[in-house]
């Protein structure tokens, strides 16, 4: 597919963007010998996509219009890609582009500003004779449940609230149109009716500037969570070849009714029983996902938008996509499924990524399984809280379903992110789950397979087994007598640690060390076990040997195995650092499940409030949560502010409970 040398008039090109996709862009711009420039936060400045770029700049943010725009023109570019998210859909930052004499990477401000309003899109498309989702603008007097509030300017399924009652309608248009300011800057909302067990299909479509549409077939987006992608596939196992087809046209011709120009993609919501379906929205932009169509047509879609961005004409017609294999992408998210998903970060100690067997576009049509990382993690990188909590995404193909989902649980296992908490378990499991393997998929299967994805967090035995010996074995200061090893006269004594998780303490008594046979106990029991230490460590129990990744960072011990991850961090029983862990649940004292910043402050110190009654709002990678009281009583402490950043477990209010009153017997 690719063209003879790069697009006419680009040399040098701006990346708008961050993370993954910047470094995927780059990644194209490299192969058709272009020079990528690459713009960065202050805090982004060793960020992947930094080092990968040709060129760098700072800006103060990434949603600071003039600062993008100012750095393309400091560095020569004629172009500017704005991936996705940021300004992608942005129509002023479109137009400010073009006044500054820059090629946007992307549709007309016109088509963008029509499809970005979810509001005047359903009107447009629906005039083209596109089935649309019933819905209105009036949320207050809406009364056909269950339904579902959308951000008006939004998309990424952020600010998206589903709503089963009446009576839950007030709190969720306050939630959704704080997330809408706060992730957008419009507050504008829209509610429709809730489709129960749909699947979400979208058909990506490409048009030039001579009036060439096409579609290059439909992606099954119906594995989510919170309304948000997880896993993708093209094509859907779902979809036949005429439902293809018509699905296809609907799309075409809604890219048509804006006058559209780039790479886009039409979403439809779909009734599993009936095959109806109905346009959603329009993303004007790359997708996250566009890499599954990618391999599965052998086309590399950001070359596609430069070369039509250059004002070349597409280099095929609709009769010449073909649909070749199977393939499936699984996003890797900062995120701990064990708590409710919520966000996680922290620095990469260890990163170990599947080996990138193809560049976009590289299909694999001989046959061979492919997989594919697109990711924008760096070991020593730091994770935190002010971007979206996607790392990364493995991508598999294979000549069919079946052989595509067995590559990518095996690419997921090769995937080993040390430091941070990440969904990549969870991941594995919704892979091999018997529904998604055999294509019986539909928007709220997640949810109603949560507790056979996200067990119980258990520890294995082997692992509290290496901490307790590496920790032991750790050196301790060069007085022989502080060495823990549990020497006297006699038999040697056994030393207790307490070795704290995310799930909770493991006290295990070690004596020995590794070197000399050291022993290893846990509930009183002795762990018959062997150790070997290295980069990996190998831990043998019952004739059975288990091998982790190790890492040390300061006093935390991380341990990786398959995706998983386990830290530990060590107190001797006794000693001034055996910390207690977490506060019971009974004792009033309200933390913070996430890294992120209080958005609201609901209560005041000295308030009497009820449990359950909502105190705090902590804002995390653009996803809120609402922290509550954990019983009836007074707010005695309230030691943060609206705009404060906080710490995961960062004590967010304290609320003293109220002594039950005395009721005398005459009285009962």
């Amino acid at each position: 597919m690719r063209g003879a040398g790069p697009p006419q008039g680009f040399d040098r090109v701006l990346i708008a963007n961050r993370g993954e996709i910047a470094v995927r862009i780059a990644r194209t711009l490299r192969s058709l010998g272009i020079t990528s420039v690459a713009v960065h936060t202050p805090s982004d400045a060793g960020a992947r996509h930094v080092r990968e770029a040709d060129i760098a700049l700072e800006v103060p943010k990434y949603l600071d219009i003039e600062a993008i725009v100012g750095a393309a023109r400091d560095s020569g570019a004629q172009a500017v890609h704005p991936g996705y998210g940021f300004l992608a859909e942005n129509g002023a930052f479109a137009r400010r582009c073009a006044e500054a004499g820059l090629v946007f990477v992307g549709p007309p401000a016109q088509a963008i500003d029509a499809m970005g309003d979810k509001i005047r899109a359903k009107a447009t498309v629906s005039a083209a004779g596109v089935p649309v989702v019933p819905g209105s603008t009036e949320l207050e007097g809406w009364r056909d449940f269950p339904a579902l509030i959308k951000p008006s300017a939004g998309g990424g399924g952020k600010g998206m609230v589903l709503v089963r009652s009446a009576a839950e309608l007030p709190g969720a248009i306050e939630s959704a149109r704080r997330t809408a300011l706060a992730a957008f800057g419009d507050g504008t909302l829209l509610i429709e009716r809730y489709v129960e067990n749909p699947r979400h299909i979208e058909i990506q479509v490409l048009a030039d500037t001579h009036g060439n549409v096409v579609h290059l077939g439909e992606r099954e987006c119906s594995l989510q969570r919170r309304h948000q992608k997880i896993i993708e596939e093209a094509p859907s196992p779902f979809v036949s070849p005429e439902t293809r087809a018509r699905m296809g046209a609907a799309a075409v011709e809604a890219a048509r009714a804006v006058g559209y120009v780039g790479a886009g993609t039409v979403e439809f919501i779909v009734d599993g029983t009936t095959g109806a379906y109905h346009f959603m929205e329009m993303n004007t932009r790359l997708q996250v996902e566009h890499p599954v169509t990618e391999l599965v047509t052998g086309l590399d879609l950001v070359e596609l938008q430069l070369r039509v961005a250059a004002g070349e004409r597409l280099p095929f017609g609709q009769q010449d996509v073909r649909l070749d294999g199977h393939a499936v992408e699984a996003r890797v998210y900062a995120e701990d499924p064990a708590r409710g998903f919520l966000p996680t970060g922290g620095r990469v100690l260890v990163l170990r990524e599947p080996g990138d067997a193809a560049a976009p576009g590289a299909a694999g049509h001989d046959g061979r399984v492919v997989v594919r990382v697109d990711s924008g993690l760096v070991e020593g990188g730091v994770v935190g809280s002010e971007f979206d909590p996607m790392l990364s995404k493995v991508v598999a193909w294979g000549p069919d379903r079946a052989s595509a989902l067995r590559s990518l649980d095996q690419a997921l296992g090769r995937t080993t992110v040390l430091g941070v908490v990440t969904n990549i378990p969870f991941l594995r499991a919704l892979t091999t789950h018997p529904a998604v393997r055999a294509g019986e998929l539909d928007t709220g299967l997640v949810e109603r397979v949560l507790p056979e994805l996200v067990p119980d967090i258990e520890v294995p035995e082997a692992v509290l087994v290496a901490a307790a010996l590496v920790f032991h074995a750790l050196p301790q200061g060069d007085d022989p007598w502080e060495v823990t090893d549990g020497w006297r006269v006699g038999e040697r004594a056994w030393t207790t640690w307490r070795l704290e998780s995310r799930d909770g303490a493991h006290p295990v008594q070690v004596r020995g060390l590794p070197e000399e046979s050291a022993e290893v106990q846990i509930n009183g029991e002795v762990v018959p076990a062997r150790i070997r230490l290295g980069e990996d460590l190998g831990v043998t129990i019952g004739g059975r040997t288990e091998r982790y990744l190790r890492v040390r960072d300061g006093d935390t011990l991380w341990l990786g195995k398959d995706g998983a991850s386990w830290s530990f961090t060590r107190h001797l029983i006794g000693d001034p650092g055996d910390r207690p862990g977490a506060a019971a649940a009974g004792d009033g004292v309200v933390r913070s499940p996430m890294p992120g910043t209080v958005l609201l402050v609901k209560a005041q110190q000295g308030e009497q409030v009820s449990e359950g009654q909502p105190l705090v709002v902590v804002e995390a990678m653009k996803m809120e949560h609402t922290v509550t009281a954990p019983c009836d009583g007074v707010v005695s402490e309230l030691p943060v502010r609206a705009g404060q950043p906080v710490d995961m477990d960062a004590v967010l209010a304290v609320v003293s409970p109220v002594a039950s009153p005395v009721v005398s017997a005459e009285e009962a």
